[in-house]
């Protein structure tokens, strides 16, 4: 399954705008992305309000993950892998803040 670890990196959390903007990013990857935390079950990251519900703070550690036998049938175990890289980058890099 492919799974990344990413630092959230916006000052008020996956909230609000910086939700959104992950959460449309996902949505655009065409992906069914999980995400969780430590004593939270991972909820639909397509879902802004699951996302924004689920208490993701600056600094938590979250996990993106995508149960391959739920991938669409246009994508590869590497396509999915590459797309949470690019997901881990944008919450890591803070540029849904």
């Amino acid at each position: 399954m492919p799974v990344r670890k990413a630092i959230v990196q916006s000052p008020i959390g996956l909230h609000a705008r910086p939700a959104a903007i992950f959460v449309r990013a996902v949505t655009d990857s065409g992906l069914p992305v999980r995400i969780g935390k430590d004593g939270i079950l991972p909820v639909d990251a397509r879902s802004l309000l699951e996302v924004m519900t689920a208490d993701f703070y600056y600094g938590c550690e979250v996990e993106l993950s995508v149960d391959p036998e739920a991938l669409p049938a246009r994508y590869s175990v590497e396509s999915a892998e590459a797309a949470l890289e690019g997901l881990t980058v944008l919450l890591e890099s803070g540029a849904a803040a």
